[in-house]
């Protein structure tokens, strides 16, 4: 089954995913990179009471968090990107109708329709999101 998606709508939603895993790896990098530079390390190594400690690893914890998140994002864009691959982009994953032009405009990784997405959040409220 495929989605009613023209050549030119799906090229450019292509291109977003794209676009934005070049930016989510620059930006994973660079996350890195501070980490190696942040003072986190040596703020660990200066706290002088456990609340300043809770806060140090909190920092570090939340680095850590973001370079996930990113990382959960790119590889969504890889599936995104390999559904465009075996023509099945577009495609509800729940009813298998089509993923409307403007949802994808949104959110080009997306893996549901609107209906479809809102009954998982729902029903998932308290798992991490999907796409």
């Amino acid at each position: 089954m495929t989605a009613k998606l023209s050549d030119a709508q799906i090229n450019e939603l292509k291109l977003a995913l794209k676009s934005r895993y070049r930016d989510l790896r620059e930006e994973i990098r660079q996350e890195l990179l501070s980490s190696d530079n942040e003072q986190y390390i040596d703020l660990a190594g200066q706290v002088h009471d456990m609340e300043e400690e809770s806060v140090a690893d909190l920092l570090v914890d939340l680095n850590l968090a973001i370079i996930d998140r990113h990382i959960r994002e790119l590889q969504a864009i890889d599936a995104a990107l390999l559904r465009i691959a075996n023509n099945e982009y577009g495609i509800c994953i729940e009813c298998e109708g089509e993923i409307g032009y403007p949802r994808l405009k949104v959110n080009p990784a997306a893996l549901r329709c609107h209906d479809c997405q809102e009954r998982y959040e729902h029903t998932h409220a308290a798992t991490s999101p999907s796409l």
